[in-house]
């Protein structure tokens, strides 16, 4: 505990999942927290995406802790909220120190299949609002001149292909693209730039109907303990999935003095996920 004791972190994709588990764990260790997310409806997104509700219950979770919080609703498709964001966080706690960008969401089909939207839409909200919330931080981080962690969410399918993901893929693949030229550019500034690569995890993003019946596409209803099933066989280690807690004690040591000559790493936390 406290080994973000006066610093104050900024995660997108807060609501709920990974990041909402990012926002807590910054919190045990002592970070403030800005917690952004849409809090809306994605219309590419074949699933219930994140709510109001989910987002203030991120925010009680961080205040639970001891920490203080503000929770915002922001698109990570707008510069100009991202912006705004920034500088109301800045207005209330006078610094940032730690930014990561995790706003994601996933959808299903062939490259060839794809509808436009769905890809547009994946490399707008994982890739360019992964590219957008950084730059929106970066230039304050810099004139403080005290250094920083930035660690982008990614993914095991930014490392590896997969069937029926191309958009997804291809976004995550970029993410870790951006990540490691940000670390040459930061490098100078003493602003540390990583990934986490996590794999399956069960969040509602990898455990709901819609991917269930992409994945499972021979049952006539599969659930929940299908997909479980699934995702049992691409680990070497003997489980179904990762927890998101396991993401954020990652992302907790990225972030970390702990960590503090890492730079430019895209770290799988994947339980030796078989797609390596």
């Amino acid at each position: 505990m406290g080994r973000h004791d006066g610093k104050v972190a900024v995660v997108s994709g807060a609501a709920r999942g990974l990041g909402r588990e990012i926002c807590r764990r910054l919190a045990e260790e002592g970070a403030d927290l800005i917690c952004l997310d849409i809090a809306a409806q994605v219309e590419t997104v074949p699933y219930p995406t994140a709510t109001g509700a989910d987002l203030e219950r991120t925010l009680e979770l961080v205040e639970e802790t001891g920490a203080s919080g503000l929770a915002l609703q922001v698109d990570v498709r707008r510069q100009d909220q991202l912006n705004d964001a920034i500088a109301t966080a800045l207005e209330r706690f006078g610094r940032i120190d730690i930014v990561c960008p995790n706003a994601g969401i996933l959808s299903h089909g062939t490259g060839w299949e794809l509808d436009e939207d769905e890809w547009v839409q994946m490399i707008d909200i994982a890739l360019n609002g992964a590219w957008r919330t950084a730059r929106a931080a970066i230039p304050a981080m810099i004139d403080a001149d005290r250094g920083g962690s930035i660690v982008f969410t990614s993914s095991a399918m930014g490392l590896k292909p997969a069937y029926g993901l191309s958009h997804y893929v291809a976004a995550k693949h970029g993410v870790v693209g951006l990540a490691r030229t940000l670390a040459v550019e930061l490098g100078p500034h003493s602003i540390r730039v990583n990934t986490v690569n996590p794999g399956v995890t069960d969040t509602p993003l990898t455990f709901n109907e819609p991917t269930a019946r992409a994945f499972v596409p021979d049952l006539a209803d599969p659930g929940r303990d299908d997909l479980a099933e699934l995702y049992a066989g691409l680990n070497l280690l003997p489980i179904s999935t990762l927890q998101p807690i396991d993401i954020a004690n990652a992302v907790v040591w990225l972030t970390s003095d702990e960590a503090r000559y890492v730079t430019g790493v895209a770290l799988p936390v994947d339980a030796g996920g078989l797609w390596k």
